[in-house]
Parts: C-alpha cells; structure tokens; sequence
C-alpha cells in the first residue's frame, strides 16, 4: 500500500452501513431484555411448572452463567470462522432454543434449554460489536454507532420488566421467550444483505483445552460470587472463587505458551485497553449492585409492582441513551478521560441524592438520583466500550468485544457480591425488631426485608405493620449507605479515568479494517467500489 494511500481518510459510513447497524441492534436488545424480562414471569413459572427453590435459581441465573462463561470462546471462534457467519448461527440457535423454553414442560426442561440459550446469545454480543468496528471505519462515525450499541443495551435492562408485564397481561408466561423468535428472523433474512463478512484467515485452530479452562475459571467466579450475594460467606462459594482463580491462572499460562491463544494476552499491553476495562468494570461495580437495591425499594418499600417498577425506571434509561449520544461529540472537544470523569463525577452526585431517600415519600428523590446516576454512566458505556474495541487491531475485534461484555459481567457480579453484603449487614444492624412478634417472625424480621414480607403472613396485621415499618426503615438505611459506598467508586473511578486515560484523545479511523487475509488475493481498487466479492477467504469483504 502506497504513502499515499495510507494517509487517505477513512472511507464514510453509507445507508447501508446505518441500515446494518440498526439490524445488530436487535439481538443487543433482545440479550439485555432477556436479562430482566423473566422476573415477572416466575409466579406464572410457578404456578405451571413447580419447581423447588433450588430449579428456580437455577431458571433465573443459568441464561448469565452460560453467556459469560461463553464470550471468550465465542469472540474468538467469531474472528476465526467469521463473525457474520457466527452471527447467524448463533441467531437460529437463538431462535430454536427460545421456542423450546417457551413451550418447556418441566422445570428441568426449562433450565436446560435457558442455558442452551445462554451459550446461543453468547455469540450475539462480540459478533455484533466486533461487527460494528468492520462497518464504520471512520472514527466518530464508530463512537456514534458502539453510543447506539451500547444505549440499546442499556435501554433493553429498563423495558424488559415493561415488555414483560404487557406481554404477561394478555399471553401464558411461554409469550416472554418468544420475543426472540421473530427479532432472529428478521436478523437471519438481512444479515447477508447488510452485513459484511470478516474473519482472520491468519488464524490457527480454535484450542479445546483453552476452551474448556476458561469455562472452568469463569463459571464457578461468576457462580460463586452471586452466592456470596444472595447468602453471605459459605464455603462452597468461597470454593468456587477460589477454583476460578487458580483455573484462571493456569488459562493464562497456557495462552502465554500457544502460537495462537483462544486470548491474545498482548491486547493487554496497551494501556488504553487495558484502563477502559477497568473503568468499565469498576463503574459496572456500582452500577450493578445498586441496581439490585433499587428494584429492591421499589417493589418491597414502595410496593409496586413489577412492570410499574420498570415504567419508573424508563426516564433513566431515557437519560443513559441522550448522555452515550452526547459523549461523541464531547469527545471532539475534551480528551476522552476527561468525557469518562464527568460523566463518572455527574453520577456520584446521583448516589449522593439517593443517599437522602427516605422509607416513606422517597420515590421522587429516588427517581431522580436515578437518573442523575444513568446518565452519569453513558458516556463511560460508550466511550469505553469503543476504546477497548479500537485499541485492538482488526483481527483480534471479537475477543476484544468479548473482553468488554466479560468485564460488564464481572463487575455487575462483584457489585451484587460486595455491595449486597453491605446492605445486608446494615439492615442486620439497623432494624429494630418490635416487641411481642412471634420468634418465627422476630427472626425473619432481623434478617432481611424479603422474610420480613413473608412472615407477616402469619400474624396479626398490627404486629406485621410495626414489623414491615421497622424492615423497611432498616432497607432503605441499607440503601442509603449502599449510594454513599457507590458515590465514592464512581469518584474513584473518575479520577482513575482522567489519570490513565489523560491526553487519549478520541480512536482513530481503522483503515486495516481492509486487508486482505494471508490466503487472499490482493483486493483490488474495482471491486472495493463496486461493493467487494463475498466470500470467506477475505478478512473483510469492501462494500459489504
């Protein structure tokens, strides 16, 4: 390639190119929906299924194990046998596995096809963001497009307890897997129409025992840290972590020693990369917890109902979707650290807000710390998504796509880990237990707020108000303490943003986004204009 060549712009996204990205919009909807959609369901679950306790969990948490423990592998096989291609196949897996959850006969039936589930949208999210970085070559044309990815990911969390509860009014509780089908039919017909193909043909074989390691380190980290935040210290959960540690080591050695890694440690040495993660782990830290304790608040201090709580959370995510749209055009003005802090710092005066809310008469001021807070997150979901996505040269896209939905996972897994046990342990020192409750009673009352709605049940309804007063007041204690902790990791966060990241201006343009793979004759001028030839043997297909 000539000088001159090189220094020529990148090429500007075109109709098409729009047109597709609105097509990979679908599936990020659709996995973030999925996420949230089936808490309104459970009763219906219940009631037509009768699983135990134990199969219930397992409904609920199977579909996010699967997903993390599979974006690895799959950012990584995306690169090697091409991420369109993967892209579809994952989409009709999709599909075929959601009509099989949604006419599930048994609770066994169900678990399994959730995780079959999971391990299919684990090939949606790299595919689609390693996708978006072969489509949009200009660099704030790219920011623009991830902004788009990444607010329908965060608007899909908002509306799933919404969709859930409109479709769950007038359909049997199966309507809420369904939602999938004709979203992967519509991605199935216009992804070869749309979509470019890309694969690193330079690439070795896809190694199994890597594969299986990192499952192995992954999904017992994952497993045992949501333990630790539903019951607190036990061993088994402890072991957990501790076996995904010590497998995670051994993964790690084993991709220093291969030619061709399932993950190519030497993203790592770039310090962009490598500080994006952190900001996007530690921001999804607070984030992610605090999430849990505000649906929480909604509907056992407020009482509301499921989709009512998911209708008041909507301007937030209203609010996240305007400041991811904004923070491109601030980027052209600020250095992106600087975008990331502010957006960080706005977010920590949203949990200070929250930390004034009351048990009674709190929703307004609660709502609006809420949003104050998701809009604070916007531009660090956007902008640092896009670094970590530009930082990694264009074969390595999927893993690196891979690596930042990974860090998502990890730091909504500790956020619920750390700041539930937190919460927990204030409520356990705050609630004032009233005199006179039966010691059933008396002892759900002194653990946690969801008991506490439980055993009132059983007793009278004057002792069972003083009861739900005390452990309300007591959550809503555990809340405002929970914000505090929150308010001072999203500053932290800022100021590691504005240090790591001072003077990173805005990713540059992908020209090598076009190079032809070593097994590739030399695409020439003519074709690239007139929309390239498919065909797999490319690592991108121009025009396409």
């Amino acid at each position: 390639m000539s000088s001159k060549a090189a220094a020529a712009p990148a090429p500007k996204a075109g109709a098409r190119e729009w047109t597709g990205l609105a097509v990979l919009a679908l599936p990020t909807l659709l996995i973030s929906l999925d996420q949230s959609v089936l808490f309104l369901a459970l009763p219906h679950l219940a009631e037509a299924l009768e699983p135990t306790g134990t199969q219930t969990l397992w409904m609920m948490d199977i579909y996010g194990f699967m997903i993390a423990g599979f974006l690895i592998t799959m950012g990584t096989l995306g690169d090697r046998v091409g991420r369109r291609k993967l892209l579809m196949i994952g989409a009709t897996c999709v599909g075929l596995t959601s009509l099989l959850a949604a006419y599930a006969t048994s609770a066994e039936m169900l678990i399994a096809t959730r995780a079959l589930l999971g391990i299919s949208a684990a090939t949606l999210m790299p595919s689609t963001l390693a996708l978006i970085s072969n489509m949009f070559h200009d660099a704030q044309e790219r920011g623009r497009a991830i902004a788009v990815w990444a607010s329908c990911f965060m608007a899909g969390t908002a509306l799933g307890p919404v969709v859930g509860g409109v479709l769950l009014e007038y359909f049997w509780w199966g309507s809420v897997f369904l939602l999938g089908v004709p979203i992967m039919l519509i991605l199935l017909i216009l992804a070869p129409i749309l979509l470019p193909e890309y694969r690193d043909a330079g690439a070795g074989k896809v190694d199994l025992l890597s594969v299986a390691l990192s499952l192995a380190a992954i999904l017992p980290l994952i497993y045992g840290l949501k333990e630790l935040a539903k019951y607190g210290w036990d061993p088994l959960a402890g072991g957990a972590i501790v076996v995904g540690l010590v497998v995670g080591a051994l993964f790690v050695s084993r991709q220093r020693r291969l030619e061709s890694p399932l993950l190519d440690l030497r993203l790592f040495s770039s310090a962009s990369f490598s500080f994006a993660l952190v900001v996007l782990l530690v921001s999804m830290v607070a984030m992610g917890g605090f999430y849990l304790f505000i649906t929480g608040y909604f509907q056992m201090v407020e009482g509301l109902s499921p989709m009512e709580a998911g209708l008041w959370m909507v301007p937030s995510a209203i609010a996240s979707i305007v400041s991811a749209q904004i923070a491109p055009t601030l980027v052209k003005r600020l250095p992106l650290g600087v975008v990331i802090g502010m957006g960080l710092g706005i977010g920590a005066v949203g949990y200070v807000l929250i930390a004034f809310v009351d048990p009674v008469g709190g929703l307004p001021l609660l709502v609006a710390g809420f949003i104050v807070v998701f809009f604070g997150s916007g531009p660090a979901g956007a902008l640092g998504t896009n670094l970590v996505v530009s930082s990694a040269p264009p074969e390595k896209g999927g893993s690196a796509a891979a690596l930042s939905s990974i860090s998502g996972d990890l730091g909504v897994a500790l956020g619920i880990a750390a700041l539930g046990s937190v919460g927990s342990a204030v409520y356990r020192s705050q609630v004032e237990v009233p005199a006179g409750l039966p010691d059933a009673a008396a002892r759900a009352t002194g653990d946690s707020l969801e008991s506490t709605i439980v055993s009132v049940q059983q007793i009278s309804p004057e002792l069972g108000g003083q009861a739900l007063a005390a452990a309300r007041d007591a959550y809503t204690s555990g809340l405002n303490i929970v914000a505090v902790v929150c308010a001072v990791v999203a500053a932290t966060t800022a100021v590691i943003a504005m240090t790591a990241l001072r003077g990173v201006g805005a990713p540059k343009a992908t020209p090598g986004g076009d190079t032809p793979g070593p097994d590739a004759p030399e695409a020439s001028p003519a074709p690239a204009a007139a929309g390239g030839a498919d065909g797999d043997d490319l690592r991108t297909v121009p025009g396409r």
